[in-house]
């Protein structure tokens, strides 16, 4: 089967925080379980670099736009990296490539008729003497009362135009703005209202959606689709690809998403692969982003596919929930946020996807502490697994020389293993990370209690055979345990297969080979809990 994996495009405009990973970081265990399983895997994304916010901090910083999208496209690469992130493709929205296809897109959709021009009344600032697109307009929500950007209110997700909002104001120079007709191509969104409701429908029913997506979508739905503008007047972007208007850009509603197909191509391209699997009707697509992205995958862009044509729909919609900041909400504006570059330089990678999975937002918003983040560090990782794996190779290195016991393994120990294997892969293909997380470390439980049960440093004096089958079994369950955990926690899992010579690629249980073992190191260090004091300090000393 061909499994397609789009994870949401960051803006380009300023560091990724611990809230982007927690939203981005379920569609990296996918793709590793798939691979593991033997699927075709396509997994891309890209950094957005046409993007209002991206000119917005050019002019703050006075300097071009792309000085600002190179400066965070590389950091972005680089986090990404360190964190294990096993992107196929990952590029960038201004690039020759993805402009060329998604002009190829509206044109597309111009010619059969789900494109036309409209004459509207748009914002304008008459200080800084342009139309203002919705990012630069800021004001009140007319639904909730809440402090709203012109396109979306991140409050309570009401989709708006900036002339809806109560006491506008332009966001570069602060005044009123106030309005001009200008033409604007819109894209027909209401004539796919009843195929986009019997989509919806479907996936509720198979439940292949996170229930805020579908509430939300069937909100959207029962509300009625409108058509939306697809131009903007933007000083960088896409340029719309019809005479007379190239000085427009195609806006986001439809250039960002677009993005998925377009690194879908440039894999094909650069690998010399054939892409068409991705983009039929067998193809099972999952796309990951925050609650704030659902109507851009939910709707626009199952709205588009649909009008040009395709039959590959996005079958599961992974939309997390919000990630506050010891219990406030995350607030770039005011820097109040753990930043990504800045963790990656003192925590290991893998504890911090273990944190960010297991307390993951999958169905309601969850918090990042950092008494939590260590002590689950501590007892968790350090405490129940390392001490596991460091505590039977240790034993094996110290009374056997380091020669694993050739030895039988119990039933019951393969039993749970081949029960885990077949739960997490469940787990994992419907989007609960969290609880199949969950259910591997009860399996790590379980082998320690296990190890003081049958106690080996006794055995070995008092019936070797049992301390052999005793670490046979232990062994196991490491490797298969590392295995298991490999889609969640990349790093610690290659550090136990080299230990233990471990070639398997595949999704299911195995033995392992009679070896010798050496240099056994511990899997994690401890985080002395005084650094919980020194990183609320160091993030009350940053926050404006």
């Amino acid at each position: 089967m061909s499994i397609f994996i789009g994870g949401a495009w960051a803006y380009a405009n300023g560091s990724l925080h611990l809230g982007h990973i927690s939203s981005l970081l379920p569609g990296d265990i996918l793709a590793r379980y798939y691979r593991l399983k033997g699927e075709q895997v396509l997994y891309v994304s890209g950094s957005d670099c046409n993007g209002t916010p991206i000119t917005i901090r050019a002019r703050q910083e006075g300097v071009e736009p792309h000085v600002i999208t190179d400066r965070y496209h590389q950091e972005f690469l680089e986090c990404f990296s360190k964190l294990g992130f096993s992107y196929d493709c990952y590029t960038r929205t201004d690039t020759e490539h993805h402009h060329k296809l998604v002009q190829e897109i509206f044109l597309e959709l111009l010619e059969k008729g789900h494109i036309y021009i409209k004459e509207i009344e748009q914002t304008y600032c008459e200080k800084c003497a342009q139309f203002l697109p919705e990012r630069y307009v800021e004001g009140i929500c007319p639904v909730c009362k809440e402090p709203s950007r012109g396109d979306q209110c991140d409050h309570c997700s009401t989709i708006l135009e900036p002339l809806e909002l109560l006491n506008s104001r332009c966001k570069i120079c602060g005044h009123p703005p106030t309005t001009r007709f200008t033409e604007h191509f819109y894209f027909a969104l209401s004539s796919f209202q009843a195929q986009l409701e019997n989509y919806v429908q479907k996936a509720e029913h198979k439940k292949l959606w996170r229930e805020n997506a579908v509430s939300l979508t069937k909100r959207y739905l029962k509300e009625g689709l409108q058509d939306r503008a697809v131009s903007r007047d933007l000083p960088i972007g896409v340029s719309v690809p019809v005479a007379g208007y190239e000085e427009k850009k195609i806006y986001v509603w439809i250039e960002a998403v677009s993005g998925y197909y377009t690194a879908s191509k440039l894999w094909a391209k650069e690998k010399g692969k054939d892409d068409s699997s991705y983009w039929n009707e067998s193809a099972k697509s999952y796309y990951i982003h925050g609650k704030d992205n659902i109507p851009f995958h939910s709707i626009i862009w199952p709205g588009i596919l649909a009008g040009l044509g395709k039959e590959s729909l996005p079958t599961h919609i992974v939309s997390n929930e919000y990630l506050t900041l010891e219990k406030k909400k995350l607030s770039t504006s005011r820097n109040w946020a753990v930043w990504v570059p800045d963790i990656l330089e003192r925590y290991d990678p893998d504890s911090i996807r273990y944190f960010l999975t297991i307390n993951a937002p999958e169905s309601r918003d969850a918090d990042f502490s950092w008494k939590e983040f260590i002590y689950s560090h501590n007892s968790e990782l350090l405490g129940a697994y390392g001490n596991f794996v460091n505590r039977t190779l240790k034993f094996i290195t110290k009374s056997f020389d380091g020669v694993v016991p050739d030895k039988a393994v119990s039933s019951v120990i393969q039993e749970k293993v081949d029960t885990l294997y077949k739960d997490i892969g469940c787990l994992i293909e419907e989007a609960s990370f969290k609880q199949g997380l969950e259910k591997v470390f009860e399996l790590v439980r379980f082998s320690n209690k296990y190890f003081d049960e049958q106690q080996p440093w006794k055995q070995i004096h008092e019936n070797e055979e049992s301390c052999k089958q005793t670490i046979a079994d232990c062994v196991y369950l490491i490797a298969n345990l590392a295995h298991i955990l490999t889609p969640f926690l990349p790093f610690s899992s290659e550090k136990v297969k080299d230990l233990l010579n471990i070639s398997e690629t595949n999704w299911k249980p195995f033995l392992v080979k009679p070896i010798v073992i050496s240099n056994v190191e511990p899997l994690f260090e401890r985080i002395d809990p005084a650094r919980i004091v020194e990183e609320h300090e160091r993030l009350n000393k940053q926050t404006v």
